[in-house]
């Protein structure tokens, strides 16, 4: 049966159907295409560049999220461009770290959180490739909501979110290390790809209303952006045990 053959499926045979998928079914000629970045994105660029490689596709640019993606994307020969000349996509295709049944997301655990939003936000359709770990009734506990914020006075701007209405009840944790994982890995402070800090906001209760808090987080001076993508998702494509799946709102 075709669940037993998904539950035999790695973790990254999942992750590259759903890739896969996103372009396959989002992905045209002649399209401006955001590239994701993270473990799952990594596929669909994959992909990308093979259906140019072979002809399928033709007259694509695209604009990588992250420094990563931009020397993935060169490695395959995806012709690439920027916002300051392509402020209009047809398509973006990210993966996520967590989603709400709104299809409200959490992302930046991979630290590229800013660069992320920047190109989705101005994307006709956002389209969104994980596995069915990633769904959850609410967002928070399951994983940190990430916040990048300038490295001036950091800790100020720690405690100000820290103490937000909205983030009552949240630890917020400075991200050490790499900045592309929320896992204290090092001594120094995480550096983003546009030379900031990350904190991580720790949850042990759902987020009562994730607009809100996106809203409140976002208007605190000092903070550059967050990892909360509220109202922006065109569809889900999920893998698990059963097959793929797709979410719209």
């Amino acid at each position: 049966s075709t669940s037993l053959q998904m539950a035999e499926l790695t973790q990254d045979e999942l992750k590259k159907m759903v890739g896969y998928k996103a372009v396959d079914d989002y992905v045209e000629s002649g399209m401006v295409v955001g590239l994701g970045t993270g473990s799952t994105a990594y596929f669909a660029v994959e992909r990308l560049g093979q259906l140019l490689k072979d002809g399928t596709l033709k007259d694509i640019v695209a604009i990588p999220t992250s420094i990563r993606t931009k020397e993935q994307a060169e490695e395959l020969e995806i012709p690439l461009v920027t916002l300051d000349t392509h402020s209009k996509l047809d398509v973006a295709i990210d993966g996520a770290d967590e989603v709400d049944p709104q299809l409200n997301l959490v992302k930046g655990g991979g630290g590229a959180l800013l660069r992320e939003k920047m190109v989705e936000v101005c994307a006709d359709k956002f389209i969104v490739i994980v596995d069915d770990s990633k769904l959850t009734d609410g967002l928070g506990p399951g994983f940190p909501i990430p916040v990048e914020i300038t490295p001036f006075c950091h800790e100020h701007t720690l405690r100000l979110v820290g103490a937000l209405p909205s983030c009552d009840g949240c630890k917020p944790v400075l991200r050490m290390g790499s900045s592309s994982s929320n896992v204290n890995d090092g001594d120094e402070i995480a550096v983003t790809d546009n030379g900031n800090y990350i904190v991580d906001l720790h949850f042990e209760e759902p987020i009562k209303d994730a607009v809100a808090m996106a809203n409140e987080i976002k208007s605190t001076v000092g903070v550059v952006d967050h990892g909360l993508f509220c109202d922006m998702t065109t569809a889900v494509i999920i893998s698990s045990a059963d097959g793929i799946s797709v979410k719209e709102p």
